[in-house]
């Protein structure tokens, strides 16, 4: 049994006991060990014969001893106990149910009991059929909802956000480089390009292992990678396979010689490909995967880098991000191209959560965590109290909250003074406190992350020794667009964040105008969450974004994109709106943990393709003072 198979069963016995209703840890672990087993490098199966070190399966990080027996049965017998017992009591198919809005375990094992539904059909025609609406907690609102889901879900069910994809890009690539005489790997088609989603993976993968000669045994290591789960074809120089997830990866081995074109074609977009070549046919030139070569005589124009390729034909480089054939190929003519921004410009995060709510961290650990990224400055913005399954601040607790901010704030920049005496020594503090603050020093980025996508490289940290916390609230927008705390509260904030978290389905008319009156509370400063979209998984609420922006702009506040690539809202084009309308626009990770700061580089990729520069966004601004100037002004 290989490690797909293995973490393909582990992992469906963690949704069982979901639907069950069992022990969250005891569900987390299954869950745990089917990632680390699919991660891999060797086959975890050769690890449980008679001849195999008995702590060798323990070694791998997830995995103690009760884990390690069901991995032992599975091998032996393609199953365990556990397993066939839930599948007695339940369904494979029940697993895909969880994926429905509105369809938790409680909600699966409910319809399961009472309907013995187990799958998406048999589920759709009991909800036409009416018979959901009989049961405890179900009505015809939850029926149309769920019917809008399921219609959705069979849309967007073959797509992967650009998070997902990005992540299998890495351990693919990972495992391609441990073969000998590999220099470059790229992820190629709409990855590359920053599409919020995408349908398969392409990867190119070039060095001296893939030329045309000694390709075959580079091709052989591909095609057998442990995380393959079925395996399409496998070529000259390209290996296709699916993943356990279903998504499809074609990497394609190519030589140093052609890679550009090959890099430049496959990338795409297809109609901006099709204005290539029409440019070239009129130069007296063809655009192929292979080369950019002259009509006449066949000869190679250009072909080891895209840049040759993009000169060759009288352009400016043109960053994939803007390879959409919207207005691109006249800019690269006519060099106005953008100076597309990147994360070294981003020197603040304004929307953060803490453990004050429904965060992970303290104050300081995302202060901290901001630092040895480089940042010169944070907000705090937990929830507010209407929010309250995040454990939403109300106003006694918000002004605590902000009194906690300014103690954390005061602290830390005594520490940073402590921190700049040593650094004029180059001496390490004595103080424990600062220990983090003087390794981020030694900060570097991940090199192989670095190129991974144009212009969202990681970068060295510099540390500001005038970092600052500015005190914050994400407050909610109610129905009527009034806000969720006092007025007196919000004054005491240096950013308020309004966002709609509740009552989606207001009628486009209503929502417009209750987030319209939100955007004229004078506190307001910021509008988070514009469309209230989240990717693959909730369409945004209907509203008029025209008139929100241009209010927006008139008022003075800013618009967010929010850079979770679960929310990814605003999108390419409505921030491409926003700079039109004039709106000051901030950039966020809305993080909730000290890791999601990291989610900022899937923000910048959405900004690019929007065609936004430095110049555009308010947190570029190199300090808190200078941010102050760029936010609407306090009543």
């Amino acid at each position: 049994m290989d490690n797909i198979s293995i973490a393909r069963l582990l992992d469906e016995t963690a949704a069982l006991l979901e639907i069950d209703a069992a022990d969250t840890f005891r569900i987390r672990s299954y869950r745990r060990a089917a990632e680390a087993v699919e991660q891999q490098t060797t086959q975890v199966a050769t690890l449980v014969t008679p001849d195999s070190d008995p702590k060798a399966l323990l070694a791998i990080p997830g995995i103690g001893k009760g884990m390690a027996a069901n991995i032992v049965a599975l091998v032996a017998t393609g199953t365990m106990p556990l397993r066939e017992e839930l599948l007695t009591k339940y369904k494979p198919t029940m697993l895909e149910l969880l994926r429905l809005p509105g369809m938790g375990p409680k909600t699966v094992a409910l319809i399961w009991s009472a309907l013995q539904v187990a799958d998406i059909d048999a589920l759709e025609e009991a909800a036409k059929a009416g018979h959901l609406n009989k049961l405890p907690r179900m009505g015809e609102k939850f029926t149309t909802k769920l019917l809008k889901g399921i219609e959705d879900h069979r849309k967007n069910s073959s797509r992967f956000r650009i998070d997902q994809a990005m992540d299998h890009a890495d351990r693919i690539s990972t495992l391609i480089r441990a073969f000998p005489g590999i220099d470059e790997i790229t992820p190629a088609g709409s990855l590359r390009r920053g599409r919020e989603t995408v349908g398969d993976l392409d990867l190119l993968v070039t060095g001296p292992a893939c030329e045309a000669n000694i390709v075959a045994a580079a091709i052989e290591h591909v095609a057998s990678l442990p995380l393959i789960d079925k395996l399409i074809a496998k070529g000259q120089n390209k290996v296709s396979f699916t993943l356990r997830n279903n998504l499809q990866v074609d990497v394609r081995l190519l030589p140093r010689a052609s890679y550009g074109a090959a890099l430049q074609y496959f990338t795409g977009s297809k109609m901006h490909n099709v204005a290539l070549r029409q440019r070239a046919i009129k130069r007296g030139l063809t655009l192929n995967e292979y080369a950019l070569l002259r009509v006449e005589d066949n000869t190679i124009v250009a072909a080891a880098t895209e840049a040759d390729i993009y000169r060759a034909l009288d352009l400016d480089y043109i960053p994939p991000e803007l390879r959409e054939n919207s207005g691109e190929l006249e800019a690269a003519v006519n060099h106005t191209l953008p100076t597309l921004i990147t994360l070294a410009d981003i020197r603040g995060d304004l929307h953060m959560h803490t453990d004050a709510t429904d965060g992970r961290d303290t104050i300081l650990q995302m202060a901290e965590a901001a630092l040895a990224r480089g940042l010169s400055y944070i907000a705090i913005t937990d929830h507010s109290k209407n929010l309250a399954m995040t454990n939403g601040l109300d106003d006694t607790r918000a002004l605590a909250h902000i009194k906690r901010i300014r103690e954390v704030d005061a602290e830390l920049q005594q520490n940073l003074s402590e921190l700049a005496d040593a650094l004029m020594k180059d001496i390490p503090p004595a103080n424990p406190r600062l220990s983090i603050l003087w390794n981020s020093l030694s900060f570097r980025p991940d090199p192989e992350r670095a190129t991974r996508v144009e212009g969202v490289a990681e970068k060295p940290a510099s540390l500001p020794l005038n970092f600052r916390i500015l005190p914050g609230i994400e407050v909610d927008i109610l129905a009527d667009g009034t806000l969720d705390l006092d007025d007196s509260t919000l004054a005491q904030m240096d950013i308020v964040i309004a966002s709609v978290h509740s009552l989606f389905n207001q009628p486009v008319e209503e929502m417009t105008s209750r987030v319209l009156r939100a955007l004229e509370n004078p506190h307001t400063r910021i509008l988070g969450h514009p469309t209230g979209r989240k990717v693959l998984s909730r369409e945004p609420y209907a509203i008029h974004i025209d008139q929100i922006l241009k209010r927006a702009a008139e008022l003075g506040v800013a618009v967010e994109h929010n850079a979770s690539p679960a929310r990814s809202d605003l999108n390419d084009l409505h921030l491409r709106l926003a700079k039109q309308h004039g709106c000051k626009i901030t950039v966020n990770t809305d993080a909730h943990s000290t890791e999601e700061l990291n989610q900022i580089r899937y923000g910048i990729t959405q900004l690019r393709r929007a065609w936004l520069t430095k110049e555009d966004l308010i947190n570029t601004q190199p300090t808190a003072e200078a941010l102050r100037t760029q936010l609407r002004p306090k009543p």
